[in-house]
């Protein structure tokens, strides 16, 4: 028998239709049937097709094989196909072969169930019934099955019952449709209804169950884990698709981007309306996500071909701020360092995309709190609104309020926000002064751009600070009992890239004299490990003030210095060039204690030596000197020594003056930075023992 071509004109089938391997089978089991009912005498009869061409696949190199005496009640079917293919649901399959005995059903229809093979996978169980009133085929393997039922009365109408059908199965479907994702796990349930009536749309309806599904995309961008759902699907394919899914998840996790969401077990309804027409990206005219007490959701969306966000327009709402966290915004949370934040009150927002740009946003606040348990920031009493517009043409205005609020344990008072938005930014008003440590700290000017056309979130602010009390800062921050006024002004500030720089400088009135800090930045100011660098100079700042609160001794006198180049992370010293010495100025005693001398001997590994009456030096409380200077440059944790000038192996660190007259000298260069630390916070605690050598 020479090989034939068979082409069989079906209505084309859409890909959601049925389980491929299912439709195709049928189709061969025709020849089959047909040799069965012709050749019935024969032993042996067989069929080579070149090729079977319908709108579903295509069978390449076809063999039908049947084996029925003419005395058997039963025979033997074989199906072998070299190749199939069906390009439109993405399945190529080769080596297919089916065997099974063929035999009547005694109600004139024919029964066949056997293993299914294909290339290396393991079998599959294939079993088919051709009755007079309908045809049933169960395709399965272990507890998963798919069956197929079509009834002669009701010809147009397929129906497929899904159970326990792993999603991986159906990879090929989904890629059509989402090449990148991979179905790593999960199972699916359900009752499915397909309508293929002649010159109407094809139509699939039913409930779907999902367990335990989980993908994943190649660049870890999305993501699914232990995903449940129960859904009802309703789906009308043709020249424009249709497609409503309506019901409820039922626990798992999602990740787009840097968006996580935990549903852990609460079930969240869902609803999604979805068409799209040849050749033409996705357009969802209604999505509604409701998750009781957490987030309700609602808005449109349209995709472009290749699944990116064309436009968007969502509403939601949040009636309770304080599961949102863990719920919905842990990834951007962590990504800020704020992983632990705590929130309150609610909130409303409004987001609207179009052509893939930010064109509006809105975040109306009511009664929130923000509080950050590693005291960087606290807001409460949040109320009002912030809008922001990309239309130049037409700024809109609006204004947030809050009752209290601190930045890193620096307490201010209430304020008001006044915002201008347009042309893609978010700008103050007008100037904005908060009452802070007894003076005030204003924002001279704000704006705020959002991310877009590749370029990250850009703050730029300027900002005064009018007499704040030093004493009060210096107990915010547990420092020494410092006083004081601090001013300053910062024209120009700049957050970007998570890096905050500063212009201008900031001036502080201590100690009688002043500080001055120049150069001043933050990398991860409300991240991890934030970083801060600066320059510091000091002038004219009396000694005996700065000494009697350090608890150092007693040094009298005035100090001038710089710290060069220092650079804090999270909070710790990590590098400075430092060189400190006194000012002579007339008028001005300058004298050391006893207590003085020994706590720099202590810190320095210093010594003291006198020229004149050194068996008397213990009688003496404290001693003139004309300079005093001491310089460190700290790198790697090792603080490099110096002091006004060199003596032999050493350094001087306290020149003396008078009679007696007393030096001081240090002789290790190389101090380690942890160790001189705590030999500091000793001297502060008064544990240093005054020993005279």
């Amino acid at each position: 028998m020479s090989p034939i071509i068979l082409r069989l004109p079906v209505r084309k089938l859409r890909p959601a239709m049925l389980r491929p391997k299912v439709a195709w089978l049928a189709w061969l089991l025709l020849p089959a049937l047909w040799l069965a009912a012709t050749e019935a005498a024969a032993r042996t009869a067989t069929a080579r097709l070149a090729r079977i061409t319908t709108a579903v696949a295509t069978l390449e190199q076809v063999r039908v094989e049947l084996e029925w005496s003419a005395d058997a009640s039963a025979g033997r079917l074989r199906l072998q196909a070299r190749a199939v293919d069906a390009p439109e649901l993405g399945y190529r399959f080769r080596n297919l072969d089916w065997r099974c005995p063929l035999q009547r059903d005694g109600n004139g229809g024919w029964r066949c169930d056997g293993d299914l093979r294909g290339g290396s996978g393991g079998p599959l169980r294939l079993a088919i019934d051709l009755g007079v009133a309908s045809t049933d085929a169960r395709l399965s393997r272990g507890p998963a099955s798919l069956t197929l039922r079509r009834d002669a009365a009701t010809p147009d109408v397929t129906r497929i019952d899904l159970t326990r059908v792993p999603l991986a199965w159906t990879q090929a479907l989904l890629a059509q449709a989402w090449p990148q994702a991979r179905l790593t796990a999960g199972t699916l349930d359900g009752q499915l209804a397909i309508t293929a009536a002649k010159a109407t749309p094809l139509h699939i309806a039913g409930p779907l169950s999902l367990r335990g599904a989980a993908l994943d995309t190649p660049d870890g961008m999305i993501a699914a884990e232990n995903l449940g759902a129960r859904l009802a699907l309703d789906a009308t394919l043709g020249a424009r698709d249709r497609v409503i899914v309506d019901g409820q998840l039922l626990g798992g996790e999602l990740l787009f981007g840097t968006t996580y969401v935990s549903l852990q077990q609460r079930p969240v309804a869902l609803r999604i309306e979805a068409t799209q027409q040849d050749g033409q990206g996705w357009q969802l005219p209604h999505i509604a996500w409701r998750d009781d007490g957490l987030l309700a959701l609602e808005g449109s969306a349209a995709l472009t071909p290749g699944m990116d966000i064309r436009a968007l327009d969502l509403r939601l709402r949040s009636d309770n701020l304080a599961p949102l966290r863990d719920g919905y915004l842990s990834g951007w949370l962590g990504l800020a360092g704020l992983a632990d934040l705590q929130l309150s009150g609610a909130a409303d927002a409004r987001v609207r995309v179009a052509e893939g740009v930010l064109r509006e946003a809105t975040v109306a606040l009511h009664g929130a709190g923000f509080d950050d348990p590693q005291g960087r920031f606290d807001f409460d009493g949040l109320d009002g609104d912030v809008r922001f517009s990309s239309d130049a043409a037409t700024p809109v205005h609006s204004e947030l309020r809050w009752r209290a609020g601190a930045l890193y344990g620096l307490a201010f008072g209430p304020a008001r926000l006044p915002f201008a938005s347009g042309d893609g930014a978010l700008r103050l008003r007008e100037a904005v002064a908060l009452p802070m440590l007894g003076g005030h700290a204003s924002f001279d000017h704000l704006q705020l751009r959002p991310p877009s056309a590749g370029q990250g979130l850009d703050i730029r602010f300027g900002l005064t600070l009018e007499k704040l009390d030093v004493a009060q800062l210096a107990e915010a921050l547990d420092w020494p009992a410092f006083t004081g006024e601090l001013s300053g002004r910062i024209p120009q500030a700049r957050y970007a890239n998570d890096r905050l720089d500063f212009d201008g400088g900031l001036a502080m009135q201590l100690f009688g004299g002043s500080v001055a800090v120049s150069s001043l930045a933050m990398e991860r100011p409300f991240g991890v490990a934030p970083t801060l660098s600066a320059d510091i100079a000091l002038d004219d700042l009396d000694l005996e003030s700065l000494t009697g609160v350090f608890g150092f001794g007693t040094i009298t006198g005035t100090l001038d210095g710089r710290i060069a180049g220092l650079r804090l992370v999270d909070w710790e010293a990590v590098a400075f060039d430092a060189e400190l010495h006194t000012d002579r100025q007339r008028g001005v005693r300058q004298r050391i204690s006893q207590r003085a001398v020994q706590d720099l001997s202590s810190v320095g590994d210093a010594s003291f030596v006198t020229s004149l009456q050194s068996q008397l030096i213990g009688l003496f409380d404290d001693f003139g000197y004309s300079r005093l200077g001491i310089a460190c440059r700290l790198a790697d944790e090792v603080c490099t020594m110096d002091g006004l000038s060199s003596a032999g192996q050493g350094f001087i660190i306290v020149q003396g003056s008078g009679l007696p007259r007393l030096t001081v000298v240090g002789f290790n260069r190389r101090v380690d930075w942890p160790t001189l630390v705590e030999r500091l916070a000793a001297v502060g605690k008064g544990d240093v023992k005054p020993v005279v050598e």
